[in-house]
């Protein structure tokens, strides 16, 4: 079932998320509606904030972007980013390693809004899949970018937190317009 994807001003985008004791089948569910939502957004990535639900929960699928690469590793060894996706992140810690890289982010809950933003260029990251399991991984490039944007949506940290002040001074008109139109939204419910 497609989701309705919240927009930036709705409280959810701020709230931390719950961590999820373990899998049950409404999780897994709710883990195929996230998917099936951010492909009909045409998104790499969906947190459970996104959707109004503050759990620690989130989807990436990058296959098929090819302008921006992806690296993955596993167990050390490099591996298939298409094998390994989709990913599902439930309770996921992640450690930044390598240098800072700034780049171009955009989001599903800021439509057409796009600005550069300066991330780890690499992560090692620790998380449960769908079927309650624990997994581990490292990621560079693009899956890097997309699991460290997901990962601070499950904080309650939005993209513009971290764009630099002339970056974010670029965006505000269209941020400010997004806020006021998704309150004017939520008064009429």
């Amino acid at each position: 079932m497609v989701l309705p994807v919240v927009k930036y001003g709705h409280p959810a985008l701020r709230q931390k998320g719950a961590r999820i004791p373990q899998v049950t089948d409404e999780t897994r569910q709710f883990v195929a509606d996230m998917f099936e939502t951010m492909r009909h957004a045409h998104g790499v990535g969906l947190a459970a904030q996104q959707v109004g639900r503050a759990l620690q929960l989130a989807v990436i699928d990058v296959r098929g972007v090819t302008d921006r690469p992806s690296q993955l590793w596993i167990d050390g060894h490099p591996a298939s980013v298409d094998a390994f996706m989709p990913l599902v992140l439930i309770n996921p810690t992640v450690t930044p390693v390598g240098a800072r890289v700034r780049g171009p982010e955009g989001c599903l809950s800021f439509p057409e809004i796009y600005g550069d933003v300066e991330r780890q260029g690499e992560v090692e990251v620790t998380a449960w899949n769908e079927r309650g399991e624990e997994y581990r991984f490292k990621a560079g490039g693009l899956l890097a970018r997309a699991v460290q944007h997901e990962i601070d949506h499950l904080n309650g940290i939005l993209f513009i937190d971290r764009m630099d002040s002339a970056t974010r001074a670029d965006v505000r008109p269209d941020v400010e317009a997004l806020l006021a139109e998704t309150k004017a939204r939520m008064a009429k419910k």
